[in-house]
């Protein structure tokens, strides 16, 4: 580049707002995607899946850093708190952004000011498993357990307002059953627990029971979602299950990427771009669909507007739950 060239590029530099400007003396450094859970569960395969192709295409490399605790509060605050020069990453789920501020009436994070959206990834729908020693092959027979127990039988969660907490809540009210919540950080020990006879049930996400429940560890009694899932095809929605009061039963968590608020508008556009190209890879979709996650994709613009009107609807489940974390 010659001495005039030179000249020009830097009062280029100069002249990009101040925020863009550290954005652009950034852009050789790794990018760090917080996921606020533990190893094991759908979070951390997606954070790991998206960063290992996201990279490649922004020419950057992309370290995922696990964050667990709090109902993903822990995570939510760091990234809320770093600089918004498009270094820091957070894979946010529908309780980081649409439960939590239900909540908590002192959540130390705002979900729609602290954040710019990126783009959506997928939704997750639930499903219900037991210990192979719960005496239950459906779901009516574990609601007739459940009440016939001499105690209340134990199940696992993701954390305290997390979808799998407020789905197992939210199936409690509607049957009249007594369970016991024993919350975790993540859905990976959890699941542990599960498999080792410590916990009889969760509702979780599919992917990290899936192996379980094909190896005949853990018994899936049904899903959450309106319609069956394919890479479950033998097992029931609540709703196909008919028991009394689960007539109009659905609990279906999702997740998305955003970045500390300031973010400049120019790098935001460019990683929601990116996002979307991965995810519209057959191979990513493939993958993502086997482990029931259901792709999706969506705009900056698109993904506030949802996130908006997601926090309306779980925080409408989180009051007929009369779930309180605070």
């Amino acid at each position: 580049m010659n001495r005039r060239g030179l000249l020009e590029l830097c009062v280029a530099g100069l002249l990009l707002p101040g925020g863009t400007r550290h954005a652009w003396a950034q852009a050789d450094r790794p990018i760090t995607l917080v996921v606020p859970y533990a190893p094991g569960g759908t979070s951390d395969m997606l954070g790991r899946l998206l960063g290992q192709h996201m990279g490649p295409m922004l020419k950057r490399s992309v370290i995922v850093e696990n964050r667990p605790g709090a109902g993903t509060t822990l995570g939510a605050v760091h990234v809320s708190r770093s600089a918004p020069d498009g270094t820091t990453l957070l894979l946010a789920t529908s309780t980081t952004l649409s439960i939590n501020p239900s909540l908590h009436k002192k959540l130390p994070y705002d979900s729609v000011k602290d954040f710019a959206p990126v783009g959506l990834v997928g939704s997750v729908p639930l499903m219900v498993v037991v210990n192979p020693t719960v005496k239950a092959n459906t779901l009516a027979e574990l609601v007739a357990l459940a009440k016939a127990a001499g105690q209340p039988l134990a199940y696992g969660s993701a954390g305290n307002g997390s979808p799998q907490h407020l789905a197992a809540e939210m199936f409690k009210a509607a049957t009249g059953t007594e369970l016991n919540h024993v919350p975790y950080k993540g859905s990976g020990p959890a699941l542990t627990d599960l498999l080792g006879g410590q916990l009889q049930l969760m509702f979780t996400d599919i992917a990290p029971a899936l192996q379980h429940v094909r190896s005949g560890k853990l018994r899936a009694l049904a899903v959450t979602s309106r319609q069956r899932q394919a890479v479950l095809p033998d097992v029931p929605t609540v709703l196909e299950s008919q028991v009394p009061g689960t007539a109009s039963f659905e609990a279906v968590a999702w997740q998305c990427i955003v970045a500390p608020a300031g973010t400049p508008s120019a790098l935001v556009d460019q990683y929601s771009k990116v996002l979307q190209a991965v995810l519209a890879l057959p191979d990513i979709r493939k993958r993502l669909e086997s482990d029931g996650v259901e792709p999706a994709h969506s705009t900056p613009d698109e993904l506030a507007a949802f996130i908006k009107s997601e926090s309306q609807r779980w925080g409408r489940v989180v009051k007929s739950a009369n779930v309180s974390l605070d």
